[in-house]
């Protein structure tokens, strides 16, 4: 007989096993457990059907038209498993009723050691918004665009602080220039998904650094809970001279498709200027990169210092650099974090 698991401990035992969300596959894509497989009990339109017949004709009814619907599937069903995993198997789906139950039934009586999730997927996203409320100890990794904070938050882990990539987990790099080179398709969802467990593994006790950023991130946003805590934190914001700033941008994005690069353009119109706007993507088009980073460099440093100007002085301290290398860049931040501590200031 299967044993039921509370989140955590499911949590906990299906690390490195496999995880069956047997939910369909429009649920699966919308959000899921990372590192789950979807080993669906009906199609997009068979959940629907039922679901319809539930409404309309009650349980039974429904019940027996997914016994004649699943009948003939569960021979796929064992044999999928089989292809995947010999060893215990961790299996939910949306509440934790019929659909996690019947598969497991199936998969038990084909040998199969089965763990069930308690309240199924619903029950783990309750998990995941508890832990946005959870307070942690934020420092905000600021600086204006083309320091390469990003990298620098990777140096910050390589030297063994707690770090968040934020823009990682979105799959945009955070300005209208960012889903260039990856289109983002996260959904909200599973982007929270991925947060909240790594907002879960952050010991409260120790420094937590993340990226400013602004509340969304390409099409996706920061939960409130955890956005509120980012506004109220301390900022070293690292200063970098423009022209090793503008060096960065031409490395990175003169690569970049140019029709791309001219369609973000366009998305800031508004705010750029209709001159300078046309002067970025005059430059674009003769594929002079260096020109169109120094028209929209001083837009971004405008907008990101009108930014920094809404946060409390006392918690902004910046910090100069004269070097784009990420590794000395995280040194010396870690340094300038540890003697503003130690002291109390910046209200760390």
């Amino acid at each position: 007989m299967s044993l039921q698991l509370s989140v955590e401990k499911f949590l906990q035992q299906s690390a490195g096993q496999t995880i069956f969300d047997v939910r369909s596959p429009q649920e699966f894509a919308k959000g899921h457990i990372p590192g789950a497989i979807n080993l669906p009990l009906f199609s997009d339109t068979e959940r629907a059907e039922i679901g319809s017949l539930y409404k309309q004709k009650g349980s039974e009814k429904a019940l027996l038209r997914g016994l004649e619907i699943v009948g003939p599937k569960m021979r796929a069903i064992v044999q999928n498993a089989r292809g995947i995993v010999t060893g215990p198997v961790f299996v939910h789906c949306w509440r934790g009723g019929q659909r996690s139950a019947s598969v497991t039934w199936l998969l038990e009586f084909s040998g199969f050691r089965c763990f069930l999730l308690a309240g199924g997927y619903k029950a783990f996203r309750q998990y995941i918004r508890e832990a946005f409320g959870q307070e942690k100890k934020i420092t905000i990794l600021g600086g204006m665009t083309g320091c390469g904070k990003t990298e620098i938050l990777q140096e910050l882990r390589n030297l063994g602080e707690q770090i968040i990539d934020l823009e990682n987990l979105a799959q945009h790099k955070g300005s209208a220039f960012g889903g260039i080179e990856i289109p983002q398709k996260r959904t909200q969802e599973q982007f929270e998904n991925l947060l909240g467990l790594a907002w879960r593994q952050v010991e409260a006790h120790q420094n937590l650094w993340l990226e400013d950023e602004s509340q969304r991130i390409g099409n996706l946003h920061i939960p409130l809970e955890i956005w509120q805590q980012m506004k109220k934190s301390p900022v070293l914001v690292l200063e970098m001279p423009a022209e090793l700033r503008q060096q960065r941008l031409i490395k990175e994005y003169a690569g970049l498709d140019r029709e791309a690069l001219k369609t973000a353009t366009n998305r800031i119109e508004r705010r750029l200027g209709g001159l300078a706007t046309k002067q970025v993507l005059a430059a674009l088009g003769a594929g002079n990169m260096q020109l169109a980073c120094e028209i929209l460099l001083p837009y971004y440093d405008k907008f990101y210092q009108q930014g920094l100007s809404r946060r409390t002085e006392n918690k902004v301290l910046r910090v100069q650099t004269t070097t784009m290398l990420a590794r000395e860049n995280a040194r010396l931040l870690q340094s300038v974090y540890a003697e503003n501590s130690a002291g109390m200031k910046l209200g760390i």
